[in-house]
């Protein structure tokens, strides 16, 4: 790291002060200060960005560090701990008081704390995971989760392939390699500028982590499916899927955000992809839905979760979530389920998938619907994946993580449904 200016340590400071009431997502509220602070240069911005989310991955550690919830001495215990910013470097920056206080920082041996402060957990997901995991692959889970994520890009088919990116890239200098298990899918090293190249811009390539390219390749369409994908989101799987079909049947994608919907447009523009019918509902029993009903081919519900298998990249999630928003999402899991299930016609696929690690949001929601809905039953992923060239075999469901996977934590589950 440069010479830390402290012109640095205070703005790193100011933006995780705005961040730490976590009353919203830590992203949205690093966009709205970098909006407020329009002077900052990209130097500054990344050391920012990458200051606070890494303060916020190892929150309970620094608390205990820091004596408390003290931003300025969150930030410095966080450089001198964890992003390895030497004494030297840090100096001209301290009084007395916090020269002493980091020295003893710094000897702190992080071996022997509590369970829950070695993983950065709060103490009621620890209570949840450890059971079925046991202390050393939940602390192998957790070591991954306080990691960044790298950029992962899936290839647009119908404007290039996996090689030609990858030659391309190497010519431009971009250290990129295939990803070992999307056959789709290169991931980089290091966080270049890839929104601004030649492949992004034309389309060819779009940012998409390896769990949710996998979870989006077990929907396996047809170019004359009508499918459904019932939560499209910002549509980063919807994209995936029309590539899949060649841009030909129809592929309904339905989310309750217009400003969501209004980007997958824009995105399915730049990608060539023209099969996409957006549509803007109030809830899952939106009566406009009924026009599907027992009509598609294969519907994907990518459901709302807890989102904490994406804690590398969203790692205030752990401290905003709570067992009660728990339980809401499982309800509502629960009725999305049974409500995309009413548009999948006799001997039709539905995918259900979350970005979740929790049993209750994953395995359990898909037993009780199977066991309400005797007409669908479980496949097991392992012969879809299979046919997606993908060389993974995780059981009947498919369960990532990124201490065994190298991506995201993803769920999924696909259930074929009856003929007559």
């Amino acid at each position: 790291m440069a010479d830390l200016e402290p012109a640095q340590l205070k703005s790193a400071v100011a933006a995780l002060s705005a961040v730490l009431p976590l009353a919203q997502p830590a992203d949205a509220v690093l966009r709205a200060f970098f909006r407020a602070h329009p002077k900052l240069g990209a130097r500054d911005r990344a050391f920012i960005a990458e200051t606070v989310f890494a303060c916020l991955r190892r929150k309970r550690l620094l608390e205990l560090l820091a004596g408390g919830m003290h931003p300025q001495r969150l930030v410095l215990a966080c450089l001198a701990k964890l992003r390895g910013v030497s004494a030297r470097e840090l100096a001209p920056l301290l009084d007395e008081t916090e020269t002493a206080w980091l020295r003893e920082v710094r000897a702190t041996s992080l071996d022997a704390l509590p369970l829950g402060v070695r993983c950065d957990f709060p103490d009621w997901l620890v209570e949840k995971l450890l059971p079925e995991l046991g202390e050393v692959r939940l602390l192998a889970l957790a070591r991954a989760m306080q990691q960044p994520a790298p950029l992962d890009l899936r290839v647009n088919l119908m404007k290039a392939t996996r090689e030609a990116v990858l030659a391309r890239f190497a010519r431009d200098g971009i250290d990129a390699e295939p990803m070992p298990l999307s056959p789709l899918g290169i991931r980089l090293r290091g966080k270049p500028a890839i929104n601004r190249h030649e492949l992004f811009l034309s389309g060819a390539v779009e940012v998409q982590d390896e769990g949710s390219q996998l979870l989006g390749l077990l929907v396996a369409p047809r170019r004359s499916d009508i499918v459904v994908d019932f939560c499209a989101g910002a549509g980063g799987k919807t994209l995936l899927i029309a590539d899949l079909m060649h841009s030909h049947g129809r592929l309904y994608a339905f989310d309750t955000s217009d400003r969501r919907l209004a980007n997958l447009k824009v995105r399915a523009a730049r990608a060539g992809l023209s099969n996409i019918r957006s549509q803007l509902i109030a809830s899952e029993h939106d009566t406009r839905l009924r026009r599907l009903r027992e009509k598609a081919d294969r519907v994907l519900v990518d459901a709302p979760c807890s989102g904490f298998g994406t804690l590398r990249r969203n790692p205030d999630l752990k401290w905003r979530q709570t067992p009660a928003s728990i339980e809401e999402m499982r309800a509502k899991q629960a009725s999305i389920l049974a409500a995309a299930a009413r548009l999948v016609r006799p001997g039709g696929r539905l995918v259900y998938g979350t970005c979740s690690i929790l049993r209750e949001e994953n395995e359990d929601i898909v037993a009780a619907f199977v066991a309400a809905h005797p007409g669908f039953t479980t496949e097991p992923v392992t012969a879809v994946l299979t046919h997606a060239r993908v060389p993974l075999d995780t059981g009947e469901y498919l369960r990532l993580s990124p201490h065994e996977h190298g991506c995201d934590g993803f769920f999924a589950a696909v259930l074929e449904r009856a003929t007559p």
